[in-house]
């Protein structure tokens, strides 16, 4: 009987580590937590989005800011985040791919509003400058809140340092 409660306790001993592990792992990288949004009745654009690949391109993510959607390039005017197609370094790369399969789960996750910049409709690339919201939430404030991206303020960041 002793051997069966010393096999009980050293297994709830365990189980209680390993839940304490989980929630100071989530406490240290932040990007792993997850945010939803709830769609609003302005919501109303849509699409089935996977990464970009291939010069014919309608409906996909190029990376965490610029996607194509229904034909037109779209930057998202609120965030900068880290490149994959040219990065200066591997951590860039690693949260770009990251802060990139994040956009495409956010855009598939339901219906969202496309809104235009006050001002300025597009870049200097000719990219539409619009911000991606849910609920009135925008998408890209979900990057920076999981900390795949920055919110854009005129400069590229250097992911690198």
């Amino acid at each position: 009987m002793l051997v069966i409660a010393g096999v009980l306790a050293l297994l709830a001993l365990m189980l209680g580590a390993l839940h304490w592990r989980g929630r100071m792992a989530a406490m240290l990288h932040p990007g792993e937590a997850k945010i939803v949004l709830t769609q609003g009745p302005q919501d109303r654009e849509y699409g089935h989005f996977a990464i970009c690949h291939g010069p014919g391109r309608t409906t996909c993510v190029i990376d965490g800011d610029t996607i194509w959607y229904r034909a037109a390039k779209i930057r998202l005017a609120d965030i900068n985040a880290p490149e994959v197609s040219e990065p200066t370094c591997d951590a860039e790369l690693d949260l770009g791919e990251k802060a990139t399969n994040r956009m495409v789960e956010l855009l598939n996750q339901g219906r969202f509003s496309l809104v235009p910049l006050p001002g300025r409709d597009a870049d200097v690339y000719g990219r539409k400058l619009r911000t991606i919201t849910r609920g009135g939430r925008s998408l890209g404030g979900v990057l920076v809140a999981e900390g795949l991206a920055e919110r854009w303020v005129g400069v590229r960041r250097d992911w690198c340092d």
